[in-house]
């Protein structure tokens, strides 16, 4: 009788660990007498013994501490057979997030791994959608923002990971910086990869940024680098104290945008960024906000759009994400000087501050 094959694993199941070394496996006592021989056949095993794939392996389990193997910093690379499922991913870590679910104490520093996918083809019906939701017009060159958008799951499967030093419920989007070096088009195919770098105390906790590359034909054409704070609900710490010296400028507004609630779902359906927190009332309340409030990135999407005809073929634009925009709420958009952006409430408090150079 045919033996029934094992399914393989889903990638988007296994830890960091398992990405790297392969899946534990149980094995049979049946498999078990076969590797040990005749001479063990008599023993006592019990059927859950397991047996680590990588045990056999020629080099030894690399450290995912941050460190590398032997102190090096190293990243080992990991290339997954396709991009991950965001949707899956988020509901992983809810679950995560209940009591006697989750994955107890974080690591102490970034799991030294690199994500890869490749030959990730741009949906013109995708980018359509996107354009429209964040106020670009419906071209074939691909906004600043879309790449992040397309590449998202890998970096939110990294950090979805039970290695990942911040749990993802909670985290709080503070810093967005993006590089373009030439224009992207539609017809392009990208293959994308994904690390986390630069562990660091904060005053309210720790922060670390996750990067997302992505390259044409093995040449780099856009990054990504994503500041995300941990809060620990402590002060002190580390990482500095706040500038007490006021907020920054407020600029005259150019333009002044409505914010309708449905800014929030409209925005985590193009996007795959389905955090509760941005799509429902009460996502919001179990994270202190009393309604729904905008993506950090529709923000600074949306400036974007803003500059669209001020924008070079290259060019870095870095933002800092200042208060949260709730849903629905109006907000007035005005240039600073030397490339500086800003994006502020009716009172003047800072949504955003950018910087385009």
């Amino acid at each position: 009788m045919a033996r029934r094959e094992r399914p393989a694993p889903d990638p988007d199941d296994l830890s960091v660990h398992e990405l790297i070394d392969g899946p534990t496996e149980i094995l049979s006592q049946d498999t078990l007498d076969a590797v040990r021989g005749p001479e063990a056949s008599g023993h006592d095993l019990s059927l859950e013994q397991t047996h680590d794939l990588s045990a056999s392996a020629a080099e030894a389990t690399q450290d995912l501490s941050g460190r590398g193997p032997a102190g090096t910093g190293a990243r080992e690379r990991v290339e997954l057979p396709r991009m991950p499922a965001a949707g899956a991913l988020y509901r992983r870590a809810l679950l995560g997030a209940l009591p006697g679910l989750g994955g107890g104490r974080r690591s102490a520093g970034v799991p030294a791994v690199e994500l890869a996918v490749g030959g990730i083809a741009v949906d013109r019906t995708h980018l359509a959608d996107y354009d429209r939701v964040c106020g670009f017009r419906l071209t074939d060159r691909l906004p600043a923002t879309f790449p992040h958008v397309m590449g998202f799951p890998l970096a939110l499967r990294l950090m979805t990971a039970p290695e990942f030093p911040i749990p993802l419920t909670g985290v709080v989007h503070v810093g967005n910086r993006i590089t373009v070096h030439r224009p992207v088009t539609a017809d392009e195919t990208l293959d994308f990869r994904a690390y986390a770098e630069n562990l660091r105390p904060h005053d309210r906790g720790r922060q670390v940024d996750v990067v997302l590359v992505g390259s044409v034909d093995g040449t780099e054409v856009w990054r990504g680098v994503s500041t995300y704070l941990g809060r620990d609900g402590k002060r002190g710490g580390g990482g500095g104290r706040r500038d007490q010296t006021g907020r920054p400028t407020t600029p005259a507004g150019s333009a002044r945008w409505r914010v309708e609630p449905r800014v929030g779902t409209d925005y985590a359906r193009v996007s795959g960024d389905h955090n509760p927190i941005h799509t429902s009332r009460l996502g919001a309340r179990l994270f202190g906000f009393p309604r729904p409030i905008a993506h950090g990135m529709w923000s600074k999407a949306r400036c974007l759009a803003a500059l669209e005809n001020r924008l070079p073929d290259a060019y870095t634009v870095e933002v800092a994400f200042k208060l949260p925009v709730p849903l629905p709420s109006t907000v007035s958009f005005g240039l600073l000087p030397e490339g500086g952006f800003a994006l502020h409430d009716s009172r003047g408090r800072p949504h955003l501050a950018g910087l385009v150079r």
